[in-house]
This record gives structure tokens, C-alpha cells and sequence, in this order.
């Protein structure tokens, strides 16, 4: 048995143990726990804005293209880069943004292309411009698109926007694939090209198929009229989606007075419409780009009217009601992106740390004072240990080994570094010492005046 106890004292000897090195010891563990506890709150509250993300746009020869390359320039500012991807038009937009696999976070999309599609997963940023459809004719005094029956009508190629707006809208007139009236899959360009040519009586445009210069060069075309929508109203009640906007004598050309009278559009908004995962910095830059490339007055608005929080199809973010009610922080109004945005995350941090730290300072003293006490605690385990053999009738080689086991810690005792503060348990154990060293000699006693 002295032999074990030999062992666990030489596995218990704390020699080198000093008050500085507890306190160290305990300074490294409440550090390790804060940086794992803030690393745990950078990555659950809110990471880092990216500094890269993609967007869908339109094709290139669309009014949809050079708007994506205007947000582009703008976020490079803040070192954001928007990687633009030219697309068939509205509905490759949303069908990249409701795919998973497509690694798009936001895109222009025009509205009445959703369909029966789920969209939940998205959100919209705000309406950002009209895109109003032209009818283009060969002809005059077209008002109604029930007068094409029986032509040949370009409505745009499989997969735009411009096809499934314009099926809907022919529809509504009954005018359906299959009837007397041929749908021709053509739009932007090429379309413009065979309205001209004779080959279509009519041709659907819009900025999502088809840049203003095109539409305009086929307006200036002898022999082509742009329709005006006489039923304007009561498109825009059949159809949500919709607004009705006027073209005032004279918009295009004042000294041409281009066009002579009022000519009534119809126009579905087009939306900045992005993933739920959108950094929240982000939308923020996106709207604000908005704000500049679409915020002046124009043909088809006043200034000021783009962007707005109108949303038509897909529920507007909470980043950016937060946005249109209250504008850019105060952080982001004052500092660089990238400074406002750490210290924007650091404040969020702050009262979970704070919450941390103050219970994690009031332990530290209990904390210091438990590891200092147990380094006096340890040794009454063996102290017992030795008692319990003296009473015990130990004898010769056994007694004197437990003899120098209790020198042994007397010894460890003796060399231990205290503070001050913990003297007074320090003395008392080398009082218990010399209580187990006083029971030691009573048995050697005891044993010299057996008789033999």
C-alpha cells in the first residue's frame, strides 16, 4: 500500500506550480471560450457581405442588358463585383434564380412571366422601370388586337417574356395558337427585320427582347405604326401585372410633334427580383444603384418614381422596406462599405459578448480561487491514506516507508508557492501534517513498549 501511495504522489507533486501560472492558465481558457463563442456569433448572426455576385439579365441586343452593365459600374465603387450574365429574357431569369443549381442571386424580371411557378424562395428588391409593349404594324388606325386576326404576328421567341405576355394578351382576344392567325416565334432584331421586310403584319416589342433603338428605327420605317392601345384600361384591370402609360404629343420629337396625338401604352413593371439569401449590405447597394441609374425623369417617368417598393408578384424584402422607409444607415452613410459593414456587424456582436463577459468576470475569482485551494485540497487524499495506516498494525519496513512518504509531501508542502491570501489554509495544512507525522511516532511508541 505505501508503495501506491508513493505513486499518486508523485503524480499529485506541484512543485513547479506557481499563482502566476494559474492565473495564466485560467486567463487562455475564458479567451479560448470568448473566441469560440464569437466565432459561433460571426457565423449564426449574420457573415460577411460578398464581394462577388452573379446576376441574370437579358439579351444583349435588350434595354435589360445595359442595365445590368450600369449596376455593374456602380458596385465596382465598393468593391462589389456583379458578374452579368446575358439570358433569353424574363423567364430564364426566374427559372435561374428558382434553380438551386444555378448560382444566380439576382435578375431582372418583368412582370406575367411567373405563371403558376412557385415563388416563395425569392423576393423582390422593388420595381425599377416599365417595359411597355409596342405592338408594331404595317398600317394605320389599329386600336384593338383582334383586328390581327388572320395575320402573321411576330410574339417572341420560345422561353421570353415578350411570348408569354403576348400569348396572354391575344388570348384575351381570341386570338390562340392553331387558329387563322399566324404566331410567328420572333422577336428583337430579327423580328424588326421581317416587319420590315413584309414578312409580319405586326410584331410584339418590349425591353426585354429588344433595345429602344431597335423599336425606334422600325417606328421611323415608312409604312409602320405603333398601336395605341384604346382599351388600355381595361387591359390593366384584366391584368395586374399591368400599367397603363400615356405617350403625350410631341415626347418623342417636340419640333415634329412625334407622335401627333396621345398614344395609350400598356406595361408590366419590371422588378429587381433576388433570393432570400441576399446579404442585407447588398440589397442595400443594389437599391441604391437603382436609385441612381433609374431615378431621373424620362419617356415613361418622372423623376423620382424608380425605384419604389410597388411589388406586383413577389413580396418585397424586409431589407428593402427597411430601405425605402429609412434610407442607408448611419454607418453606411458615413464610412466606406466595407468599414461600415465589419463595424455594422461588430455592434450586433457587442450585447451577446457583453452578455458573456460580465458572468465570465465574476467567475474568474471563484474560478482562481478553486484551482489555488484544490492544489492544498489534494493532499489531505493522502494524509488519510497514511493516518489510516498508522492506526493499522503496520510494522518495520511499512511504517518506515510510510514515514518517508510523509516526508515526502512535508517536503512538497514546504517548497508550494502561496499567496497571501491563502495562508491561512496553507498552515493549516502543515499542521495536519505534523498531526499524521505525531500519529506515525504514537504507533512506533506503542510498538517499542510491546513487550516481545
Amino acid at each position: 500500500m505505501p508503495l501506491a501511495h508513493l505513486s499518486r504522489f508523485a503524480r499529485l507533486n506541484p512543485r513547479t506550480v506557481t499563482s502566476k501560472r494559474e492565473l495564466i492558465i485560467l486567463w487562455i481558457a475564458i479567451l479560448g471560450l470568448f473566441l469560440i463563442a464569437g466565432g459561433l456569433l460571426v457565423w449564426l448572426v449574420e457573415p460577411a457581405p460578398p464581394k462577388t455576385i452573379v446576376m441574370s439579365a437579358g439579351p444583349q441586343d435588350s434595354s435589360f442588358m445595359p442595365t445590368a452593365m450600369a449596376y455593374k459600374k456602380i458596385l465596382a465603387r465598393n468593391g462589389i463585383t456583379l458578374k452579368v450574365l446575358p439570358s433569353g429574357g424574363s423567364v430564364q431569369n426566374l427559372q435561374r434564380l428558382l434553380d438551386p443549381k444555378q448560382h444566380v442571386d439576382i435578375a431582372l424580371v418583368q412582370g406575367g412571366v411567373a405563371g403558376g411557378l412557385d415563388t416563395s424562395s425569392l423576393m423582390s428588391l422593388g420595381s425599377v422601370f416599365h417595359a411597355p409593349i409596342l405592338v408594331l404594324y404595317r398600317g394605320e388606325n389599329v386600336t384593338q388586337l383582334s383586328q390581327f386576326t388572320g395575320m402573321r404576328i411576330g410574339v417572341g421567341e420560345e422561353g421570353t417574356g415578350t411570348r408569354v405576355i403576348a400569348l396572354d394578351l391575344l388570348k384575351a382576344n381570341g386570338i390562340v395558337p392553331g387558329g387563322p392567325t399566324t404566331l410567328v416565334p420572333v422577336d428583337g432584331e430579327q423580328a424588326a427585320n421581317e416587319l420590315a421586310a413584309g414578312n409580319l403584319d405586326a410584331a410584339f416589342f418590349d425591353g426585354g427582347s429588344a433595345s429602344r433603338a431597335t423599336m425606334v428605327s422600325v417606328l421611323h420605317r415608312p409604312g409602320i405604326s405603333t398601336m395605341d392601345f384604346a382599351q388600355a384600361a381595361a387591359y390593366t384591370r384584366r391584368f395586374t401585372y399591368l400599367d397603363e402609360i400615356d405617350l403625350p404629343p410631341g415626347v418623342l420629337n417636340l419640333g415634329k410633334n412625334e407622335p401627333p396625338n396621345t398614344v395609350h401604352l400598356i406595361s408590366p413593371l419590371v422588378e429587381l427580383v433576388a433570393r432570400s439569401s441576399l446579404h442585407p449590405a447588398i440589397s442595400d447597394l443594389l437599391i441604391e444603384a437603382a436609385q441612381e441609374v433609374h431615378g431621373k425623369s424620362g419617356l415613361l417617368q418622372h423623376a423620382g418614381e424608380f425605384p419604389n417598393p410597388e411589388a406586383h408578384e413577389y413580396r418585397i424584402s424586409d431589407d428593402a422596406a427597411r430601405y425605402y422607409k429609412s434610407g442607408k444607415s448611419f454607418l453606411y452613410r458615413s464610412l466606406p462599405f466595407w468599414v461600415a459593414s465589419l463595424l455594422d456587424r461588430l455592434v450586433v456582436l457587442l450585447v451577446p459578448i457583453a452578455v458573456l463577459l460580465v458572468p465570465a468576470m465574476r467567475a474568474l475569482p471563484a474560478l482562481y480561487r478553486w484551482r489555488v485551494r484544490s492544489r492544498i485540497y489534494r493532499w489531505y487524499g493522502l494524509l488519510i491514506a497514511i493516518e489510516r495506516g498508522a492506526m493499522s498494525n503496520t510494522q518495520g519496513a511499512e511504517r518506515e516507508a510510510l514515514v518517508k512518504e510523509l516526508d515526502a509531501i512535508e517536503e512538497s508542502v514546504n517548497r508550494m508557492k502561496m499567496p497571501l491570501a491563502y495562508a491561512d489554509a496553507f498552515y493549516v495544512l502543515r499542521e495536519h501534517v505534523s498531526f499524521v507525522r505525531e500519529r506515525l511516532s504514537d504507533a512506533s511508541r506503542r510498538e517499542a513498549a510491546t513487550p516481545a
